[in-house]
């Protein structure tokens, strides 16, 4: 197998949650690139067809469900679904996420939980449905995000600290299930993509990350599918329980 091999996913299916919209979109079609079967799961499900017609367009097959990760029955059926569909599963990305920018005086008990409902305790049912119905091994990716790892500036207690928890959640799962599964757990950190939590920021905002961010820019989408790629395939095959950050330099010590 040659290096560049490593990273083809030929004959893999991989499930994508949060594929409705952003980051979701360009890891389908970056999966699909690499070779995989993609199933896409998220809440609105009327804008799956358009990932999934990027999936095709890179030659490969979807499948699509509406699911709420915050069921961990729903979760349960869409692991199902991708193996009625394609016989077998082997890559999940813990990829839907909210978030909130609430001061913390402020923010209620109900906007609190219902960004760790999603963000924390959505990929934990997700993880343990993939893990229940696997035989043969396979690769987990959480999406968390550099809040988790160093505060921005934003008032995000909600969300930083659900992404934070997945960091813990990877750590714990890689633990239990690497050698006993044979599944491996990572995690990569974003920094700021353009997606729909983003959209949000203020020119202000965004010029101050170009500002601080050794990079000096905001990142491509593409290139944080890129580094998802090298973590779901055997280019990583002895890499499990780690964070990734993808930030442009901004959680340097």
């Amino acid at each position: 197998m040659s290096v560049l091999d490593r990273f083809r996913l030929d004959g893999k299916v991989a499930v994508v949650t949060g594929a409705s919209s952003g980051l979701g979109v360009a890891f389908a079609k970056a999966l699909a690139e690499a070779g995989a079967d993609v199933v896409l799961g998220a809440r609105r499900f009327e804008r799956l067809a358009d990932t999934g017609a990027l999936v095709e367009a890179a030659g490969r097959k979807f499948a699509a469900k509406q699911s709420d990760v915050t069921d961990p029955d729903q979760c349960d059926a869409l692991i199902a679904f991708a193996i009625e569909k394609f016989g077998h599963v082997d890559i999940l990305v813990n990829n839907a996420g909210v978030g909130t920018a609430v001061p913390a005086t402020r923010e209620t008990p109900q906007q609190f939980k219902s960004v760790i409902d999603v963000n924390l305790f959505g990929a934990y049912w997700m993880s343990q449905a993939f893990a229940k119905a696997n035989k043969n091994g396979g690769v987990i990716v959480n999406i968390s995000s550099i809040l988790g790892i160093k505060p921005q500036g934003l008032p995000q207690a909600a969300y930083a600290s659900s992404k934070a928890g997945l960091i813990g959640l990877t750590r714990d799962l890689a633990t239990q299930w690497t050698g006993r599964k044979n599944i491996r757990v990572n995690a990569l950190a974003p920094g700021f993509f353009p997606s729909e939590m983003t959209d949000d920021l203020s020119p202000e905002m965004v010029e101050m990350v170009k500002m601080f961010a050794p990079a000096g820019r905001l990142g491509d989408p593409e290139e944080l599918a890129a580094t998802l790629i090298w973590l779901v395939s055997d280019a990583s095959s002895y890499v499990t329980g780690i964070t990734v950050p993808v930030d442009g330099g901004l959680v340097m010590p």
